[in-house]
């Protein structure tokens, strides 16, 4: 083969179907430290993927065409002359802008991870796991004996931080919108699921934990968030970890009383947190969730539905902002 495919964003645009088209390169030759890499697995992160072909990611500055796709998960087909710790036919996975949603890629020897196998549960732990492993600890500062709320508990990185706030010795809430989604945190070890569609957050909140919540992690924004910020407990932590009911439309304009009229009372704090600003953390947080994968120590929820090749890209990605999924999503390549 002379040549593979990749998604790129041709513009910028509102609709991520509109922006994207599929374009053909030819397989590059490796420099010395290199590795040429077939991706198995993409990872989908549709918040992160509308809003950059929106080009409303504040630090990444964007034009178009560019790549599209940061998780990946493959193995290595070829290396530089000069690499001595990796082979041929070893799985890696990578974490990159543009190294996702393409059948082929080369990175640099040190930007991979050597993993067992190259399957879709890695790409729910590199970068996802990673991330809610980093916002809960050095963000959230999650102790023992609190109660963690967790909002979109059964997305891809709502399961693992119940999981990793139980592991830790709290007690866990966790909103979700279904029952399949309920069965799943239920057999993770969530205390209270909070089935949003048929229980009101606030009022669940209020009759169930009157103190407040110690600690929030939350995906969701709009009104959970601030329903969330309402019901923090005295030093309660809120934890912006995205806010994906506005990824797919403007941000709504609120005319309210500003916030630290809710914080300062309770010395209170909303903390945000973009994995980028963290990047000290990565390396240790990785190794400990595969070790504890790799002991059965960590369950790994991936997506039923399949989507396969890039062409079923935008249908993922779609899937995920509607708040179908139940784990994470992947798309094999």
């Amino acid at each position: 083969m002379t040549t593979y495919r990749k998604l790129v964003a041709k513009k910028l645009s509102q609709d991520f179907q509109s922006a994207i088209a599929i374009a053909e390169c030819p397989i590059p030759v490796l420099s010395p430290h290199e590795l040429l890499i077939r991706n198995r697995f993409a990872g989908v992160n549709g918040g992160f993927d509308t809003l950059v072909c929106r080009g409303k990611i504040p630090y990444v500055n964007l034009n178009p065409p560019f790549d599209l796709g940061v998780e990946a998960v493959g193995e290595v087909v070829a290396v530089g002359q000069a690499v001595s710790t990796v082979q041929v036919g070893d799985a890696v996975a990578t974490i990159h802008r543009g190294g996702g949603y393409r059948e082929y890629q080369t990175v640099l020897v040190e930007q991979a991870i050597k993993v067992r196998a190259a399957t879709p549960e890695v790409l729910t732990l590199l970068p996802t796991g990673v991330s809610a492993l980093v916002a809960l600890e050095q963000v959230g500062e999650m102790t023992s004996g609190e109660t963690v709320l967790v909002t979109a508990a059964a997305g891809g990185t709502g399961h693992i931080a119940v999981q990793l706030a139980k592991r830790a010795g709290n007690h866990v809430i966790g909103t979700c919108g279904s029952q399949a989604k309920t069965a799943l945190l239920q057999a993770l070890g969530c205390d209270r699921v909070i089935r949003y569609r048929e229980e009101n957050l606030g009022e669940v909140l209020q009759q169930e934990y009157p103190n407040g919540v110690d600690l929030v992690f939350d995906c969701v924004g709009g009104q959970v968030f601030d329903t969330c910020v309402e019901h923090l407990a005295i030093r309660g932590r809120l934890v912006v970890v995205g806010f994906i009911s506005e990824y797919t439309s403007s941000f709504e304009m609120v005319t309210q009383p500003r916030i630290y009229q809710k914080l300062f009372w309770k010395a209170a704090s909303v903390r945000g947190f973009l994995m980028p600003h963290y990047r000290e953390h990565f390396a240790s947080a990785c190794d400990r969730l595969l070790e504890l994968f790799y002991n059965a120590n960590l369950k790994v929820a991936v997506d039923p539905t399949e989507f396969r090749g890039l062409e079923a890209i935008p249908s993922a990605v779609k899937y995920l902002l509607q708040g179908r999924n139940c784990g994470k999503v992947v798309v094999q390549l």
